[in-house]
This record gives C-alpha cells, structure tokens and sequence, in this order.
C-alpha cells in the first residue's frame, strides 16, 4: 500500500467518525476516551500532512466534546455537573481537574453493588491507562497549535490521575496503580494493578516534562516515583494490544533519550527485550491465521500500530542517533511484515461484516486509521 493510499484510507475513516459520533456536523456526541484520543491524534496527523486546517479543527472540537461530556457526570445519572465539582468559567477553564470518565454504556457499581468481573467491563468509571492517552492527545495538541492550555490540562491531569491511582499501603509495602477507580476518584472500583501502567505514566508524563512551555519543571515528584514503580518491571505479554503499547512505550522512550533524558535511556534495554520476547510468543501463536469472528481487530490494530514505532526505532538505529544492541533489534524488525498482515485482513471489507468488527466499530475504525497514518499519535 502506498502512503498516499493509507493517508486517504485514514482520512476517509476519521471522516466517517467525525460524521458517526457528533462531531462534524455537530449532532449527538457518543465519545469513549481511548478511541477519542487516538481520533485527536489521527486529526493532528492527517492536518500536518495533508495541510489542511479543517482536520486541525476537528481535533479542537474533539477536545472540547470529550471535556464536556466525559469531564461531566453522566446525564442519566443522580449527579450533574462538572466532575470535578467546579462551576461555571472555572470549570470551563479547568476542564481535567476532576479527570475524565470512560465512557462506558452501564452506570459505575454503587458503593455497596457487589463485584460481577464480566458487568464491571461495561460499567463507567476512570482508568488509568486511558487517561495517560488522553493526557498524549492533550500533549500533542499543544506541540501542534502553541496553545499552552493544552499542555496545562495535560498536567492538570496527570496530577489529578496520580494522586487519586497511586496507592501506597504504607509498612514497606510497595505501591501500586489501581486499575479501575469511581467517577469522582473517590473510591477503587478494580484494586488489581494493570502490567503496564506504571511504565504508560513514566513514558507520558516524561513526555509532558520534554513538551512543558519554556521548559519549566512540571511533575517531578509523579515522574519520580513512577520511575520507581518501574524497576524491575515485568511487562512481557502475549496480549496483542500489551505488545503493540509496550513496542509504542519503546519508541516514545528511544524520542526521549535522544531529547538528552538519561533516566528513559536506561529503561529502554529491558522494555525492548521484553518486547522482543512477547514479539516472538506471539509470532508462533496462531491467532492471525484464525478468522474474523474470532479475531478482536483492535487489539491486533494496537499490535500494528506498536510494530510502526518498530520501524521507526530501526531507521533511527541505523541513522546512529540511538544505540541498541543488533539481536534485539533483528528479532523485532522480522516481525514488522505483520503489520501489513494485520492491515490488509482488516481493510477487506468481508472482514469488517464480523460481529468482532461491528460490535466496537468505532474503536476498531479509529484504530485502523492510526495504523494506515501512526505519525500523529507516534511522534513526539
């Protein structure tokens, strides 16, 4: 596929997603934070390289559609308002400070609702990881446009995120990262700790450190302490969109250490060798010769994604701005044919007729697009 054909194939998916979900023209908003921050970033992408202001301004709106409904508490809901709990041009102007909801179809579980693990993953709540996405967006949206208000949320963000995520049991105890907390933050709704949270936040709020304005110190306490949360970290999967994020977190990471971060060069060895390892168990699984209706496409689309940042990493090595040892690298880059494997099942549009496909349309269109055009949610 040429790059003119994926650039088209992109634009016209986030074409059909801005006309699907409310956003152009402006109708009833459905926003979900993890398929909307990939959307922002595709818009950001496709405007840079296609020139046109008109992407740019749906990624803005897009920002504003999610503060204003997944900052909000839900309409059919016993509380309304702002998260956060702020009024008026407050919150307007602070529009993360209370975080920002999932975007789940069922209300989150009441204080006393028992635990039902299958209901929990259709209920609404916060995660983690899905903030540290949007807090990416929200980064690359200010790289983009200059306006430091996105960066500020970004941070307001990532303060709220930790404060409320992090938990430290004290006694010696280590911490860890909750997978699942309330809408308001106030209580854990998942106490597990997801594999690699800890390693999303360091790389992202890293990242928020390199983009701050004038180069001002943001989140050092936060950074450190994820850092921390980091050692010895055990991130190999054998879960598609795990391997496709690790190989992401990767490649953000060779970003920073080539911006002069000393503390992200020496995470990268163990993170691409961990990679390397998932890379090759899932190379002698069968899962991509099995057929649709059993396939979960955006979870092989994250594995793609993760596989462009591979080639990436590659052309960097080879440029001599970054150093890596030559068998970890060979063993990543003979996978990256796995990418137009992954693409091409899912661009046939016999494929998209499975239930897997339409079930989770959006997710799995807006994550077809950033494979076909990764720049604007890869880079920097």
């Amino acid at each position: 596929m040429s790059q003119s054909d994926r650039l088209s194939g992109a634009r016209r998916i986030m074409e059909w997603f801005a006309r699907s979900t409310g956003l152009e023209p402006e109708g009833e908003p459905r926003r979900y934070l993890w398929t909307d921050a990939f959307a922002v970033c595709n818009y950001l992408g496709l405007a840079e390289a296609t020139g046109d202001d008109r992407l740019l301004g749906l990624a803005v709106r897009l920002v504003d559609q999610v503060h204003h409904v997944l900052g909000r508490h839900r309409p059919d809901g016993r509380r309304q308002g702002w998260i956060s709990g702020l009024e008026g041009d407050e919150a307007e102007q602070r529009p993360t400070a209370g975080g920002l909801r999932i975007g789940k179809r069922h209300p989150e579980r009441g204080p006393y609702e028992p635990y039902d693990a299958e209901a929990e993953w259709d209920r609404d709540g916060q995660y983690f990881h899905y903030l540290t996405r949007w807090m990416w967006a929200l980064g690359r949206l200010w790289r983009v446009t200059g306006e430091p208000r996105f960066h500020a949320w970004a941070v307001e963000l990532a303060e709220v995120a930790f404060r409320a995520f992090v938990h430290a049991p004290g006694e010696g105890a280590p911490s860890h990262i909750h997978w699942k907390m309330s809408v308001d933050l106030s209580r854990p709704l998942v106490t597990s700790a997801g594999q690699h949270d800890a390693l999303d936040g360091f790389v992202t709020l890293s990242a928020l450190q390199v983009m701050a304005p004038e180069g001002r110190p943001v989140l050092l306490r936060e950074v450190s302490e994820l850092e921390e949360l980091c050692r010895d970290g055990a991130w190999a999967t054998a879960d598609a969109l795990g391997i496709g994020g690790l190989l992401t977190d990767a490649w953000r990471l060779v970003q920073l250490s080539e911006a002069g971060r000393r503390r992200e060069r020496a995470l990268l060895a163990s993170v691409l060798d961990q990679a390397r390892w998932s890379l090759d168990a899932f190379g002698r699984s069968r899962t991509l010769r099995a057929g649709a209706w059993t396939r979960l496409p955006f979870r092989e689309l994250g594995l793609s994604i993760g596989l462009a940042a591979v080639s990436r990493i590659a052309r960097d090595v080879k440029a001599g701005s970054i150093r890596l040892a030559g068998p970890v690298l060979e063993s990543l880059v003979r996978h990256v044919p796995l990418r137009g494997e992954i693409e091409s099942f899912w661009v046939d549009a016999r494929h998209r007729e499975a239930e897997t496909w339409t079930g989770h349309r959006d997710i799995n269109a807006v994550m077809l697009a950033t494979s076909l055009a990764p720049n604007g949610y890869l880079d920097l």
